[in-house]
């Protein structure tokens, strides 16, 4: 059997999370440390490394693990390295140039960049074909059949896509209560809820408020709890919006679904995110993909990072899973 330490790695829009296992499966060492999304100006660079030299590290002394010092001049390593018999790391917003920022951090003997939604499938199903449902910040569906291949549904961001997104959820929110305040739409407990929650003394100044700096989409997307506390305390508007945004999500599995499987075959859809901590929005997105008997909504295996595990172990070939979630 393959020795050595194993890594998977999520690198987020909302956090970094890294898991480190054994060739047994048994995890030895996890940490977390803020979002690493962006690399494409120095600045950005500069904070990637950091977070990942952070989160890496952290978990790495957690399992025990000596670095080395990096001094292979060519690729300008500077500090501790770590070394590993594989590493997975699932990155959003794209895996150009991340390859070269990483191996200033550690080596592997097989080294997989790959995207978030690669390592949430592998997580959701462990490693077995299916489809996830990512809804955070924003969202896409994510699918690959026995035969391995690929398709998706969504994922085209903010401003063109997202739907059933937190972000969406508040923005959908932020029209419902517009809507009121021009006298178009009706009456929504949401209009004093986001007032409060964001401290601005009307509607207008509560739109404008999210064109400023200091509420970016992340900090927007928080809102989608106050959306949900709402619907779940009675407000038909509000159950509204969750309804909505879980059969946006819902639509995206069958996008895929039908990309990658034929009517008659059975298929597994799990789900990941943030957004899914909504019971009511969750209850109504399966009850949505179990209309078709063929499909069938399944609680995740695994989250994301340990997504990642698996596809760091699968990459040489060995057949394990890490150790159940708690």
């Amino acid at each position: 059997m393959l020795t050595g330490r194993f890594l998977g790695v999520d690198g987020g829009q909302s956090g970094t999370t890294a898991v480190i296992g054994d060739q047994h499966g048994t995890v030895l060492g996890w940490a977390t440390a803020g979002p690493c999304n962006h690399v494409a100006a120095s600045q950005a660079q500069a904070k990637f490394l950091r977070v990942m030299r952070e989160c890496i590290s952290e978990a790495a002394n957690r399992a025990g693990m000596v670095a080395f010092a990096g001094t292979d001049a060519a690729r300008h390593q500077t500090g501790d390295r770590w070394h590993f018999k594989s590493a997975c790391l699932g990155m959003s917003g794209g895996t150009a140039d991340k390859l070269t920022l990483l191996q200033q951090l550690l080596d592997a003997e097989h080294m997989v960049i790959t995207d978030d939604a690669s390592i949430a499938l592998a997580g959701a199903t462990a490693g077995e074909p299916g489809i996830v449902v990512i809804s955070g910040t924003g969202s896409i569906a994510f699918g690959k059949n026995a035969r391995g291949e690929t398709a998706r549904a969504g994922g085209w961001g903010y401003i063109f896509g997202d739907e059933g997104s937190a972000f969406d959820i508040a923005r959908q929110a932020l029209r419902t209560v517009l809507r009121e305040h021009e006298g178009w739409g009706a009456h929504t407990a949401l209009t004093p809820a986001l007032l409060e929650a964001t401290g601005a003394a009307d509607p207008n100044e509560l739109l404008h408020l999210f064109y400023k700096p200091e509420w970016p989409r992340s900090r927007v997307a928080t809102l989608a709890r106050i959306v949900n506390r709402i619907a779940e305390e009675g407000d038909p508007l509000a159950t509204m919006v969750l309804h909505n945004a879980a059969q946006q999500l819902a639509l995206f599995a069958a996008s895929v679904r039908g990309q990658l499987w034929t009517d008659e075959e059975a298929v597994t859809v799990s789900w990941t995110g943030g957004v899914f901590g909504s019971d009511m929005l969750l209850e109504r997105f399966r009850s949505l993909i179990s209309i078709s008997g063929k499909a069938t909504a399944k609680k995740p295996a695994f989250g994301p990072a340990k997504g990642a595990l698996i596809l760091a172990y699968r990459a040489p070939g060995l057949p394990v899973l890490p150790a159940p979630e708690a």
